[in-house]
Order: structure tokens, then C-alpha cells, then sequence
């Protein structure tokens, strides 16, 4: 008995020594994420005292001055605010809208004002039906065939991409461009199928616009959830001269001050070399935002808090940066890189978490072949963690602005089959977040930032050789 116990601690021993420096520091930092972790409870406050945080909101205000108070308690070299002016734009009392079969006879469906639309008149907007499967229909249809209708667009998410980014890209440009194309063409207003895979009564807002259009020539639209889109889809086919009805109240206002929150540890032996890692504050204002993108920033702000709890001292100076209103315009992600540009500041690396808190499964990379290739040298490190996706293409839209030669940009990459049931729509909410999942993903960033902290990259120093 004593020698079989002998061996299990020789055993234990053994692997322990075995250990390389790098995966006793990953394991450290996994261990506290998972068992001292703040994102959950960050995310509590954010999600169900705050709520859905839309640019230019009180909300968005609220949150700004929670996560400073946040990052202010964790003992940092420096937090500060940096301020940005954001759009400000209100949905107003709630939507309604209806498919008319004959006069008097309708049936409620679920809509949601795509956000920057325009209000429909005060009594609400009815008419014909047209429905198409993307932008390119209109040319072929003509002014005389769309003049005065309502443009359905039904274009759905292709469920054979297994990336459901790529499905999304594939028909996004709906969402965005429709009122400004159908516009064109003399259509009255614009409806289109919500960027969701699967079937529910929920419609998903998002971003739209309206390009050159004249103030005075812009046409409401509206997202329908997928049950209501193919409802509609079905009784057009039944019966071409339905009418639709729905009725918004939103409105545009003139720009706001609002604020990117920052806080950063200073490098130790090279403090003018900046890493990033960030999400977005805002939200859009169905649900609470904690998926789009709560998790990002409470993810991002637990990076900092993780590698100080680790006892690891970074050799360059590592940023949190909370940026405003990249929902509907991206004005924080461009104000931080024209700033960081005007005062010539370094940045080195940054990496972006604006993908969902689900369960982690690797990175893509915005990077040279060179350093693609060391970076793929770290893979065998997260495998314990079953993280094992390392590609190269994308990294998140807030840092994108950053883009220069010699950087690096770097976006988390959880499992996303699930993430557009929640996007941009009312069941974005706090109990649809996993903590395990979300401690993850923060250990999951926080592994790479001290990676690349404390090996940079090759090709960075010949471009800067």
C-alpha cells in the first residue's frame, strides 16, 4: 500500500515538474477564472440592474459609470474615459403590424423598427405586399411594379454554413441597404425576415441606412421575426393582394457625448508597446445586451483582474478597452484608434470579444503568414481547454480601426450555433449566459494576452527593425 501511495505522488510529482512554464501560467490562470471568476456577476449588474444599454441611453450612461467604478476597485496603473459623440436614436412606444387577408379580417405579427429607421406616419402604414429574396430583385422588378408597395425581404440565413457568421454575412446587406435600395425604386417602406437560423416569434433589430437618401425621402422598415416571415411568405403565395400594416414610432436625434472606458497595467519592460483587449458597451435596447456583447466586456475586464491574480508582471502595457456604440455607427472603436494614432502610441496586439459568451473554441487572426505561424506554435497549450480553432481571417469590428502594418488583431471564437437565436433581440438576456462558459472565454483571452506579452512577435520586430 505504501509504495502504490509513493508512486501516485511520484506520478503527480513527475507531471507537475514536467510542466513547461507556459502551461503552469495557462493553468493558473484557467484555475482562478473558474473558481474566483467576476465576469459572471459583472454581467449580473450590467444585464439586470442596467439593461439593454443603447447608444447615447441613460442606460448606456449607467453602464459606463459602473464599469469604471469596476475596473477603478481592481487596483490598475490608470482608468480613464475617453469621450466620444454617438447617435442617438429612440424606438418610442412599442411596434405593431398586422397581415391583412380581407378588410377586416388580420392577423398580429411580432416587427421591431431596424434601428436609424425613420417613423411610419402617425397612423401607421398599410399596403401591398412584394415579397423578394435580396436587393438584386429590385432591378429586375422596375419602379412601376414597386412604387407605393411594402418590400418584404425573406432572403433567410443559409443553415448549410457551418459558421453562423457566414451565414449572417450572406444576408445581412438586406437589413442594412434595403430601405436605401427599395427607396429608390418609389416603395413605400421596408420589411425583412430577421437574421435568425431558427424558427420563433421573436424579430431581431440591427443597424440600417439610408446613404445619400434625402431626409425627406427615407422610408420606414422594420424587421419580422422568421415566424412571421414565413407566415406572411405562405398567404402571399395563397393570395398575392394581402396588405401589410405596421406602425413605428421612432426618431433621431442630434449627437450625444458618451465614453470609451479604459483601464490598463502598465508594461514593465516595455510600456510604450500597447496591447488591446476589448467588447462593446452598448447594446441594442429589446433585450439586456449580455450576449452582444455584456459577455465581451466583462470577459475583457476580467483579462486584467486574472493576470494580476496570476501573479504574472507583463512585460507590455495591456489596455481594457469598453468601447461605445459599435451597434449603430462604431463610433468608440474609431475615436480610440484616431486618438491612439495622434499621440503615435504603439499598439502591438489586440483582440477583440464580440462573438457571444457560449463555450470557446479558438481565435481568428488578422495577421502576416509569419506570425500566423508562431501563433499557431501556442496551439498545444490551449488543447487541455479543448480550445482548438486557430485560423487566420477577422478579428472584431472595434479594433479593426487599429488595423497597421506589423499588428496583429485577434478575435475570440466561441461556439456560435446558438448565438443569432439571440442577437440583437428581446431574448438577449442574462439567464441565456453560462458562467462556466463565459469563465472560459475570459481564461481563454487572458492565455493569449500573456502569450503574446511575453514572447511578442517576430515579424512585428523586423517591420519595426
Amino acid at each position: 500500500m505504501r509504495i502504490l501511495v509513493l508512486l501516485i505522488v511520484l506520478c503527480i510529482s513527475g507531471s507537475t515538474i514536467g510542466q513547461s512554464d507556459d502551461e503552469k501560467q495557462l493553468k493558473a490562470i484557467y484555475d482562478k477564472a473558474l473558481t474566483d471568476g467576476k465576469a459572471y456577476e459583472w454581467l449580473n449588474y450590467l444585464s439586470n440592474q442596467i439593461g439593454g444599454r443603447l447608444s447615447g441611453s441613460v442606460e448606456a450612461q449607467q453602464a459606463v459609470e459602473y464599469t469604471k467604478r469596476q475596473m477603478d476597485s481592481l487596483g490598475l496603473d490608470r482608468v480613464w474615459l475617453q469621450p466620444v459623440m454617438v447617435p442617438k436614436w429612440t424606438r418610442g412606444t412599442p411596434e405593431f403590424a398586422y397581415i391583412e387577408t380581407k378588410p377586416g379580417l388580420t392577423t398580429n405579427v411580432p416587427i421591431c423598427a431596424l434601428g436609424g429607421s425613420v417613423a411610419t406616419p402617425d397612423g401607421g402604414l398599410k399596403g401591398n405586399v412584394i415579397e423578394v429574396q435580396g436587393i438584386e430583385d429590385l432591378e429586375t422588378l422596375g419602379a412601376e411594379k414597386i412604387k407605393g408597395k411594402i418590400i418584404f425581404f425573406n432572403r433567410p440565413m443559409d443553415p448549410t454554413k457551418i459558421s453562423t457568421f457566414e451565414a449572417y454575412s450572406g444576408c445581412v446587406d438586406q437589413r442594412y441597404s434595403g430601405a436605401e435600395a427599395a427607396g429608390k425604386y418609389g416603395a413605400a417602406g421596408v420589411i425583412v425576415r430577421s437574421m435568425n437560423l431558427r424558427l420563433d416569434d421573436y424579430p431581431h433589430t440591427g443597424s440600417m441606412g439610408y446613404g445619400e437618401t434625402s431626409i425627406a425621402n427615407r422610408i420606414p422598415a422594420a424587421a419580422i421575426s422568421t415566424k412571421g416571415a414565413e407566415l406572411l411568405s405562405t398567404t402571399l403565395k395563397l393570395n398575392p393582394d394581402v396588405k401589410f400594416y405596421f406602425k413605428q414610432n421612432c426618431r433621431q436625434y442630434a449627437d450625444v457625448e458618451s465614453y470609451n472606458v479604459i483601464g490598463e497595467i502598465r508594461g514593465s519592460v516595455y510600456p510604450n508597446e500597447v496591447m488591446v483587449v476589448g467588447g462593446h458597451l452598448d447594446s441594442w435596447d429589446l433585450g439586456d445586451g449580455s450576449h452582444d456583447d455584456g459577455a465581451g466586456v466583462v470577459q475583457s475586464m476580467d483579462v486584467l483582474r486574472l493576470i494580476k491574480a496570476s501573479g504574472y508582471k507583463p512585460k507590455r502595457t495591456i489596455r481594457a478597452v469598453l468601447f461605445m456604440n459599435e451597434e449603430n455607427g462604431l463610433r468608440g472603436g474609431n475615436k480610440y484608434a484616431e486618438v491612439a494614432k495622434s499621440k503615435k502610441e504603439n499598439h502591438v496586439f489586440a483582440l477583440e470579444s464580440d462573438a457571444g459568451g457560449f463555450t470557446p473554441r479558438g481565435f481568428s487572426f488578422d495577421c502576416s503568414d509569419e506570425d500566423f505561424k508562431q501563433i499557431l506554435g501556442w496551439k498545444s497549450l490551449f488543447e487541455p481547454y479543448l480550445i482548438h480553432m486557430f485560423v487566420k481571417g477577422g478579428s472584431g469590428a472595434d479594433i479593426g480601426p487599429l488595423k497597421d502594418e506589423g499588428l496583429v488583431l485577434a478575435g475570440l471564437r466561441p461556439d456560435s450555433q446558438r448565438y443569432f437565436d439571440h442577437h440583437h433581440a428581446e431574448n438577449d438576456t442574462f439567464e441565456h449566459v453560462n458562467k462556466r462558459e463565459l469563465e472560459l472565454g475570459a481564461a481563454t483571452m487572458a492565455s493569449l494576452v500573456y502569450l503574446v506579452d511575453k514572447y511578442g512577435f517576430q515579424q512585428q520586430k523586423k517591420v519595426k527593425g
